[in-house]
């Protein structure tokens, strides 16, 4: 190799050390699902997101970001209008055509995993992470969350009792909907050392009085916008099936933020710990994360 060709190859390698930050920095992202805007922003990517989705609330600069729509009803037009250089999405986010349609218009698109398991978290981040180049922070960011989770494992395993657990994910004029088999609640009513009340079915449906009270669930859990629906606990206690519940009577219902108890992003142990410790108070200071 020519003096001149060494001298043109190591301008070219400059070249390229100097670009791939600078092109990383200019991101542009668009991010579809509130947990995968949540591990964007811990990866130190939330100034490059232009848009995101309505479920995208936390952290607060996210719920500031312009919106694109529901993550379940997108449109292609507003979203390739962002001229993003990536777009980022949970794979029940949708319609799958939709995806296809930003695809095609040139735009790569990345669909992450969403399993509501521990091990679904950590497989969540390494994907995104993968997805901006941010493998390194990535995996600084699934051993800390990986390490908490053990702990909260270790603390569970004392306790063999298995408290079961209604969840409610909306209730207002309605039958109220509640968690089956195979969703977000059921997986994280598992890992918090509880058991999902009701069996029998996958999804959520309605439930009916007579189910309500069959379950005769040891505790009642409802997503935070169900219950502003429904004035309250006191509105909740009113209602013609929910109110017939022991736990509902006895005041055994825990009103928690869905996204933040169903999201399965870097929150997650918080969530599990925190409704552990409502599950099993006598393993609560065991059960706190710092």
């Amino acid at each position: 190799m020519t003096r001149r060709q060494v001298l043109m190859a190591l301008l070219l390698a400059l070249g390229l050390a100097v670009a791939g930050p600078a092109r990383a920095a200019e991101m542009r992202i668009v991010s579809i699902g509130g947990s995968v805007t949540e591990v964007l922003f811990a990866l130190g990517y939330g100034g490059r997101i232009v848009a995101d989705d309505t479920t995208s609330i936390y952290p607060p600069e996210a719920a500031a970001l312009p919106k694109i729509g529901y993550m379940r009803t997108l449109a292609a037009e507003p979203i390739v209008a962002l001229s993003p250089d990536l777009v980022i999405a949970v794979d029940h986010a949708g319609p799958k055509k939709i995806l296809d349609q930003i695809a095609a218009a040139g735009v790569p698109v990345v669909i992450v995993s969403d399993r509501p398991t521990d091990e679904g978290v950590s497989a969540k981040i390494r994907e995104v992470a993968k997805a901006v180049g941010a493998e390194a922070r990535g995996e600084e960011l699934v051993a800390g969350i990986e390490k908490t989770f053990a702990r909260i494992k270790a603390v569970l395993g004392q306790e063999q009792a298995r408290p079961s657990v209604l969840y409610i994910l909306s209730a207002s004029d309605g039958a109220p909907l509640a968690a089956g088999q195979n969703t977000a609640a059921d997986g994280m009513i598992r890992l918090a050392g509880g058991r999902n009340a009701i069996q029998g079915y996958d999804g959520y449906k309605p439930l009916s009085p007579e189910v309500a009270v069959t379950a005769n669930p040891d505790y009642v859990v409802v997503a935070q916008h169900g219950i502003d629906t429904l004035g309250g606990i006191e509105g909740l206690a009113k209602r013609p099936d929910l109110g017939l519940v022991p736990a509902v009577k006895e005041g055994r219902v825990l009103v928690l933020d869905a996204n933040y108890l169903l999201g399965f992003g870097p929150r997650a142990p918080q969530a599990t710990a925190e409704l552990a410790s409502h599950l099993h108070p006598a393993l609560a200071s065991d059960l706190a994360i710092p």
